[in-house]
């Protein structure tokens, strides 16, 4: 009896009997379980939602995904990482949001919502009695952002962009937000990290899902892999890899999280627009070094004739390059950073 009495209590310390329920939307996830279910936003939209929920207590990390539709990569990942993670191994609880505009997923649409023809990742905090895409905000907002810890956001190539991997670790101005987003950001170890200085949010005050998340306090990070819809392992596993290890880093999985060794800082990129229709032809690749003024790519018109020229503002990284010809006047035809040096002053860290 007395072995049965210190085992149990053994068992209670470890924080193996932690048996807190949690609930997000109709899911609910009870210690050491796994729960699948919907945030309601309104108007018949469902947003689905994966619980997991560890044997131990920890913190909330929210992993939000699907803002634009076919951004195939990313989802995927998000499935497949949902599926992995054992709850029994978990300490805290993780939410995945897998995909938050289903219309652009289903119907195929880059960039928008069909729906009301708005970004899902540009009208935060939202509305509750906005369009669709405004209350898809407020609802991530209100029932999944003021309830987590920890943020990461989840993007790749869109149909039209065929861009590297990297990261976005804000430069907020908050030392102890920055400082534990930075770790997270370097743990995930994608080695090209993009500084993000704090956007001017538009007109009426909306943001994007990290930014929100920010003004929140929330530690957030932004990852991108993958290009021109398509579904590379490579790409999956790299996301699916490096939520594991900020996992680590936050203590809610065991094992070690080593930050990426010398990362490479980008400051905040430059857009390169089109100021006309026709076809585009890229001669840079997502990954290539350039110089200011170097021709990264020019435009024909129907006939085959070279119409325009565009080239580099700056001397740095083609992040992002046009992925087909179609091209519309006002279209970006490529994002370039400059590289940077590390705004921590470490060397390589």
């Amino acid at each position: 009896m007395v072995r049965r009495t210190a085992l149990l209590l053994a068992f209670v310390l470890s924080g193996a009997a932690y048996a807190a329920d949690v609930t997000f939307g109709t899911a609910t996830a009870k210690a050491g379980t796994r729960a699948n279910g919907y945030l309601d936003a309104g108007s018949a939209v469902k947003l689905p939602v994966i619980v997991i929920n560890g044997l131990r207590p920890g913190p909330v990390l929210s992993m939000i995904c699907g803002a634009h539709g076919t951004e195939y990569a990313s989802i995927i990942a998000m499935q497949k990482l949902a599926q992995s993670v054992d709850p029994a191994s978990l300490s805290g609880t993780l939410v995945v949001l897998p995909l938050l505009n289903q219309a652009s997923f289903a119907r195929m649409v880059p960039h928008l919502n069909p729906v009301d023809g708005k970004s899902m990742n540009r009208l935060y905090p939202g509305s509750a009695d906005g369009t669709e895409t405004e209350r898809v905000a407020w609802t991530v907002t209100k029932q999944v952002l003021e309830k987590s810890d920890y943020v990461i956001d989840f993007h790749g190539g869109d149909l039209d962009e065929n861009l590297r991997r990297y990261a976005y670790w804000a430069d907020t101005g908050v030392a102890k937000l920055d400082g534990v987003s930075r770790g997270m950001a370097l743990a995930f170890g994608l080695d090209h990290i993009i500084i993000q200085r704090n956007r001017t949010p538009a007109a009426n005050g909306a943001v994007t899902v990290s930014r929100q998340a920010q003004n929140m306090g929330k530690p957030t990070i932004v990852v991108e892999a993958g290009h021109a819809g398509t579904t590379a392992a490579e790409d999956i596993d790299v996301l699916v890899q490096g939520s594991i290890q900020v996992m680590r880093h936050l203590k809610m999985l065991p094992g070690a999280a080593p930050p990426v060794d010398h990362p490479i800082w980008i400051d905040t990129p430059t857009v390169v627009g089109s100021d006309r229709d026709g076809f585009f032809h890229a001669l840079v690749g997502p990954e290539a070094y350039v110089q200011k003024g170097m021709t990264i790519g020019y435009a024909t018109d129907v006939f085959g004739d070279r119409v325009a020229e565009f080239t580099a503002p700056l001397t740095g990284v083609v992040i992002y390059i046009r992925a087909v010809p179609s091209l519309r006047k006002g279209d970006s035809v490529a994002y370039i950073g400059a590289v940077v040096e590390d705004p921590s002053g470490n060397a390589g860290r």
